[in-house]
């Protein structure tokens, strides 16, 4: 039972999304956010819907400012412009009824998570995938300083999908990600968290979901899978991924 739907943020952007209804009647929703350069429609969000769904958890995903189908430029992206839209996602599903709200985020989508519920009391609990804590930290590891240096000149970034030609991408992403570096807002976090990680994960470093376990202040646990890289490419990865989300999700919100 999926509907389509367009919603505005605080600045009248327009965003694509799409909410799906478990069979029976529920006020249990989860907020899917989703990864860098992803969409709302991506394995991760649609297989934790399909799984949420059975357990009687509905679901919102949505794409961010300038990806999918929503508005913008992807250029001119920054993690506070995808905090703006998580909560006004929130405060949709809200109006349409649901009491019991979690958030789901992936990567990029973690660290819009995090600082979204560190700056609202209605969140019930969150379920991170690999989530990215501190971004200029990564940005400045995957890229290095004449890489950064050049980006910041050019509002460009090497084709991270492996294309010969350069990307544009604004440098004030990485300038408004200095200030929005998650550990002190995770330390106002009192829901309950899971965070799931690749011991293997080849770009967000280990140390940052280590560190962002010790912040948290609410019910807490970190899985991390031996072999699992970023995308938790091999199968069985994947499943235990979905599964230990799925699990924690069910045990907070029905």
């Amino acid at each position: 039972m999926e509907e389509s739907l367009t919603f505005h943020d605080e600045r009248g952007h327009r965003i694509s999304a799409i909410l799906s209804r478990p069979a029976q009647p529920t006020i249990a929703i989860c907020v899917l956010c989703h990864g860098f350069l992803s969409g709302k429609n991506s394995t991760t969000n649609k297989t934790l819907t399909r799984l949420l769904n059975e357990k009687a958890i509905a679901t919102f995903r949505f794409d961010f400012f300038g990806q999918g189908e929503s508005e913008g430029h992807f250029e001119d992206i920054t993690p506070s412009l995808a905090v703006g839209q998580t909560h006004a996602a929130v405060t949709l599903v809200q109006a349409r009824g649901f009491g019991k709200i979690g958030l789901v985020g992936s990567s990029f989508g973690g660290l819009v998570s995090i600082l979204t519920a560190a700056q609202r009391q209605d969140i019930d609990c969150l379920a991170l995938k690999c989530p990215v804590v501190d971004f200029a930290e990564e940005l400045r590891l995957e890229f290095g300083p004449d890489e950064l240096a050049r980006w910041q000149v050019t509002d460009t970034i090497p084709n991270l999908m492996g294309g010969p030609e350069r990307i544009r991408l604004k440098y004030g992403l990485y300038e408004d990600s200095l200030q929005q570096v998650a550990y002190g807002p995770a330390a106002q976090i009192v829901a309950p968290t899971l965070i799931v990680q690749g011991a293997c994960d080849e770009l967000v470093p280990l140390h940052q979901s280590r560190r962002l376990l010790d912040a948290l202040r609410g019910p807490k646990r970190l899985d991390l899978l031996p072999e699992a890289d970023h995308q938790f490419t091999r199968g069985e990865d994947f499943r235990t991924m979905t599964t230990a989300m799925t699990d924690w999700l069910v045990r907070y919100l029905v």
